[in-house]
């Protein structure tokens, strides 16, 4: 790897030209790969059929032979990791041997010459689960168009980050050959929306193959369809299935309501402890993080949360350090009757599954700790508590001091015609903290393809094709600049 510490001086006019013409030929080849990615239902939770992840890593595998940039193309299973907060280890994926593997990553390599620095290129080819089909105006898993926005489940989250990387690529080629000296790592997972299982263990078999000087992480936000983002500070998660018990078995309401706690009672006073009055955050020993953030307004945030007319925002403190610095929980399933089939009974367990957003600077783990105690002291009427399937992540502060940030800043200028705005990120993506911790001296760059309006996770997901344009003139302008340092 490099140890060049200097920007490098500003890519030639001509070459700038040339690149963005390049990645204008080439989008409607990329539309169309998109697209047929978005066909593949490649859901990688574990109540879903894995042979679709398969094909969709083979037919990411081929997109990136197609660039021709790479010496080796593979794809990868590695076994799930059981680092989870209580130790216990998460299903997912199937056996080998006995060793129960994660969803299938596809790696790409192509080594440094002559001094040049090594890239990674990150992204993830599997989507979120569809939800509930009605609630889309498109069929989820073909791809349409309508204005200048591509419909469809994975359409942006984060088949347009794969995608990005490959177009990218194919324009660096189409104007180096072999003449390109950077190194070049693409690595795309296949397991991110199910808690990046098998990630660690990828990471400490693959560490040689994957050792960067510059890591770059497709996954994220930009400020708006016009203005690009680097995204410097991420926020943690916590998940897990919270089961509450009250009844050996369901009894009459009729006949026992009244003196025998059902056990949707307790969980509900439960999960109502979790906030206070304001609707902020109300677990001892959850931290929030200060740093100052840009100016937004509880209007502009009903307008892009798309708040029901009467409804209003939670929390306290400015707008933006409630989604970026402060703690959030959010229940985000319940496994009940539904109302259709509901019987005059008392229900003996109620479990809910919980998400909790951790502030950056807090470790998960500690996060984790500070709920569990809360739901154990909180819990009403002796009703017996299980928290099963724990899944975690940290979050992440970005280095911005560093030439790579400089560099990503100056080719999403050139790329978008407008300067970048740093802001955090509500989310979270926990294997950053992952790849910082075993590759300490890399840089990392947080970059995405998505917009306010891109309903990622939601029904009527979509893409911007413009952003996924300048995405791609960006990027492929910030490797000709590594290319040439």
């Amino acid at each position: 790897m490099t140890d060049t510490a200097q920007p490098a001086a500003a890519t030639d006019p001509d070459l700038l030209d040339a690149l963005r013409e390049q990645v204008q030929g080439d989008l409607p080849t990329t539309i169309a790969d998109l697209s047929a990615l978005v066909r593949i239902p490649s859901v990688s939770w574990s109540a879903f059929d894995p042979a679709h992840v398969r094909r969709n890593a083979e037919a990411v595998a081929d997109l990136a032979r197609s660039t021709g940039v790479f010496d080796e193309v593979r794809i990868v299973r590695s076994a799930v990791d059981g680092d989870t907060p209580d130790g216990a280890s998460a299903a997912a994926g199937t056996e080998h041997d006995g060793v129960e593997l994660g969803q299938p990553a596809v790696l790409a390599v192509r080594p440094a010459r002559n001094g040049t620095p090594t890239v990674m290129l990150y992204a993830h080819h599997d989507v979120q689960p569809q939800g509930d089909d009605a609630l889309w105006e498109t069929p989820p898993f073909e791809p349409t168009l309508r204005g200048d926005r591509l419909y469809g489940r994975g359409a942006s989250d984060d088949k347009a980050g794969v995608m990005t990387h490959v177009a990218a690529l194919r324009a660096l080629h189409a104007r180096f050959g072999d003449d390109l000296d950077l190194g070049i790592v693409l690595f795309v997972e296949g397991e991110e929306e199910f808690g990046s299982r098998s990630f660690r263990t990828f990471l400490r078999e693959q560490k040689e193959h994957l050792a960067a000087d510059v890591i770059v992480v497709a996954d994220s936000d930009n400020w708006s369809t016009e203005v690009p983002a680097i995204t410097v500070s991420l926020r943690g998660n916590v998940t897990f299935k919270l089961t509450l018990t009250t009844l050996e078995h369901a009894s009459h309401s009729g006949m026992f309501g009244g003196a025998a706690p059902d056990a949707m009672l307790p969980m509900v006073r439960l999960l109502a402890s979790l906030h206070d009055d304001a609707g902020s955050v109300a677990v001892e020993g959850l931290t929030a993080y200060d740093a100052p953030v840009p100016a937004r307004s509880e209007s502009e945030l009903a307008a892009d949360a798309a708040l029901v007319a009467g409804a209003t925002p939670i929390g306290t403190g400015d707008v933006l350090a409630r989604m970026w610095f402060q703690p959030s929980i959010t229940v985000t399933g319940m496994d009940v009757p539904s109302v259709a089939n509901a019987s005059n009974t008392l229900l003996p367990t109620v479990s809910a599954r919980v998400s909790v957003r951790v502030a950056p600077g807090q470790s998960a783990r500690d996060a984790y700790a500070a709920v569990e105690r809360h739901i154990h002291a909180h819990t009403p009427f002796g009703a017996r508590v299980e928290i099963t399937e724990p899944d975690a992540g940290d979050g992440f502060l970005v280095d911005t001091s560093g030439w790579a940030v400089a560099e990503a800043r100056t080719a999403m200028t050139e790329g978008w015609g407008a300067e970048p705005v740093e802001q955090g990120i509500g989310g979270s993506i926990p294997f950053v903290s992952d790849l910082a911790a075993e590759f300490p001296d890399a840089q990392i760059l947080v970059t995405g393809v998505e917009d306010p309006d891109t309903r990622a996770h939601s029904p009527n997901e979509s893409q911007h094709l413009g952003v996924l344009h300048r995405a791609i003139a960006s990027e492929t302008i910030l490797l000709a600049r590594l290319a040439t340092r």
